[in-house]
């Protein structure tokens, strides 16, 4: 196996997790804060087809009616569609769907083990019918490949019709291990770009007027679209909904 591939597939299962996770839930400490699910690691990979984790997570979270956030680059999250429309009635569910390009054969070739982006878009789609908080993570974008006006126009256009609550953009960082990974890559791949990253990126993040003229692209596109860059504000909206349904709840089994 070459190092491009055990990069991408070397996964370690923590098969307890809904064990150690009830533990923590059952606590009197606990105060059902949000938990943010795949924030670093997918846990919607190819992987998880086999073991079925998020199943007997999502079914923790529905019995102690905690509200999560959950990034994904998969479709695979659809196999879970019952839960998580039975979890968003009870309480916040925010579900973000991570989308940089529209270009298939480009995204194949960053994100070998990920959903297409069609297949990506489709999830936000199937989650627009439920109570559940949707959004579009575009990140992140990469300079020079994924940063041109016609494709960031594309996927908030699309995310739009698939009637998205927010939108988050967010640049490259390039530091420790993820540079040498990225400027790998990028060798291997675009060896015309190495240069020019080695520039914007003399230091572990873009250069600043990089990022300032492509956040300024951003807020017009978001603008255009009207898109909120706001994920909190759904989420909270829909927080307080469900704890007024607790107290209702409470009233009528009292009465």
């Amino acid at each position: 196996m070459d190092k491009k591939c055990a990069f991408f597939q070397k996964i370690y299962v923590k098969t307890n997790v809904a064990e150690a996770l009830e533990k923590q839930l059952a606590a009197r400490s606990w105060k059902k804060e949000v938990i943010n699910i795949g924030g670093v690691c997918d846990s919607y990979q190819p992987v998880e087809a086999k073991y079925g984790l998020m199943r007997e997570v999502l079914a923790l979270m529905i019995k102690y009616r905690n509200p999560v956030t959950i990034s994904t680059k998969s479709d695979l999250i659809l196999r879970d569609y019952d839960l998580l429309s039975e979890l968003a009635e009870l309480t916040s569910v925010n579900i973000a769907v991570t989308v940089t390009t529209v270009d298939k054969k480009l995204s194949a070739l960053l994100e070998p083990l990920a959903s297409s982006p069609d297949k990506r878009f489709s999830v936000l789609r199937a989650f627009k019918n439920t109570s559940a908080v949707t959004g579009i993570h575009m990140m992140p974008i990469l300079p020079f490949l994924t940063d041109n006006p016609q494709n960031l126009e594309q996927i908030m256009s699309l995310a739009t019709e698939c009637g998205v609550d927010y939108a988050l953009p967010g640049v490259l960082n390039l530091r420790g291990e993820t540079r040498k990974h990225f400027f790998g890559f990028l060798e291997l791949n675009f060896p015309e770009l190495v240069d020019p990253y080695r520039k914007l990126y003399a230091k572990g993040g873009a250069d600043m007027a990089y990022k300032a003229k492509l956040y300024e692209m951003f807020s017009s596109l978001m603008e255009r679209y009207h898109l909120s860059g706001d994920y909190m504000k759904p989420m909270q909206a829909k927080l307080s909904r469900s704890k007024q349904l607790t107290l209702t709840d409470f009233s009528e089994n009292d009465s």
